[in-house]
C-alpha cells in the first residue's frame, strides 16, 4: 500500500491542540493524529490501525517536556529554530526513537518550530516523564539525531547527472535507516526497497515529486508498507530533494 498526501490535503485537516499551556496546530497526513497533547487512559479505543504521521506547528517560546511514545518514529525539523533535548533542531534535523524511549524537551526559539512526527504505527499520545514512569517498558531504548542537512542549491542540482542518495542514519541490523536523496530536474530513479523493514515514509523536503500524474510539493508525504512494490520516483522541472525515513521491522518493546 501506497499512502499519499499533499501538503494542502494535509492542511484540509489542521487543528489546534493544546500542550503545556499553549495552542499547537496539527495537520494530519497518514492516520489520525492525537486528540489531545498527551496520553488519556482509554484513548486505544480510537485506534485505526494505520501508522500515524502528522506536521506540527509549535509556537515561539514553547516547551514540549521529556516524554515518550509507544511507537518508533522519526521526527524532521523542516522550519523555524528549536532544540531537542541539549542539541540544535533546525532545517534539516532529522531524529529517530524506538517506542517507549523517552527524548526532550523540544524548544522552540522566537520564531516558532515546525517539525514533522512520523510513527510507524498509531500512538494513544504522549506519556510525560516521570508521571508515567511506570508506563515505561525498559531494554529497547533507542535514539539518532542528525542536524545540518544542507537543502541541494541550485548550482548542485544543475549539476547531477543522475539522482544521488546521502546516508542520513547507516542502516542497522533491524531495517532502521535513513537517506536523502536529491534529484536533477526531470530526473527520476526506484526507492529503496521496504520489504523485510517496518515501512518507510518519503518526505520531500524541497523541490516537488510526480507521481501518478500528481504534483506534491514541498512538505509532501508518502507512505510506503513493506508489502508494496519500490516505487520508482520522479522528480518535477523544480527538482527533488526526499528524505527516506525506514523503520525496523518490529514495531517496539511490546511488539518484539
Amino acid at each position: 500500500m501506497l499512502i499519499a498526501t499533499s501538503t494542502s490535503e494535509a492542511r484540509q485537516k489542521q487543528r489546534l491542540v493544546h500542550v503545556n499551556g499553549k495552542d499547537y496546530t496539527l495537520s494530519e497526513y497518514v492516520g489520525a493524529a492525537p486528540v489531545r497533547g498527551k496520553y488519556v487512559e482509554g484513548n486505544e479505543v480510537n485506534d485505526n490501525g494505520l501508522p500515524q504521521g502528522f506536521l506540527v506547528e509549535q509556537p515561539p517560546g514553547s516547551v514540549t517536556l521529556p516524554h515518550f511514545h509507544e511507537t518508533n518514529q522519526f521526527q524532521v525539523f523542516v522550519d523555524g529554530s528549536g532544540s531537542m533535548g541539549k542539541h540544535a533542531a533546525e532545517p534539516l534535523t532529522v531524529q529517530y526513537a524506538n517506542g517507549h524511549t523517552p527524548y526532550g524537551p523540544i524548544a522552540a526559539g522566537a520564531n516558532g518550530v515546525t517539525y514533522f512526527s512520523l510513527r510507524q504505527r498509531w500512538d494513544p499520545g504522549a506519556k510525560y516523564m516521570p508521571g508515567a514512569r511506570d508506563k515505561l517498558s525498559k531494554g529497547n531504548q533507542r535514539t539518532r539525531l542528525k542536524g545540518g542537512i544542507p537543502k541541494t542549491d541550485a548550482k548542485t542540482r544543475s549539476a547531477l547527472l543522475r539522482p544521488e542518495a546521502e546516508i542520513v542514519f547507516e542502516p542497522e541490523a533491524d531495517g532502521m535507516a535513513a537517506w536523502i536523496y536529491r534529484f536533477g530536474p526531470g530526473q527520476q530513479c526506484e526507492m529503496p526497497p521496504a520489504t523485510g523493514t517496518g515501512g518507510q515514509y518519503l518526505v520531500v523536503t524541497a523541490g516537488e515529486l510526480v507521481q501518478d500524474n500528481k504534483v506534491y510539493d514541498k512538505w509532501s508525504t508518502l507512505f510506503v508498507t513493506n508489502d508494496e512494490v519500490a516505487p520508482t520516483i520522479a522528480a518535477s522541472d523544480l527538482g527533488l530533494d526526499l528524505l527516506v525515513l525506514q523503520f525496523p521491522a518490529h514495531t517496539g518493546p511490546d511488539k518484539s
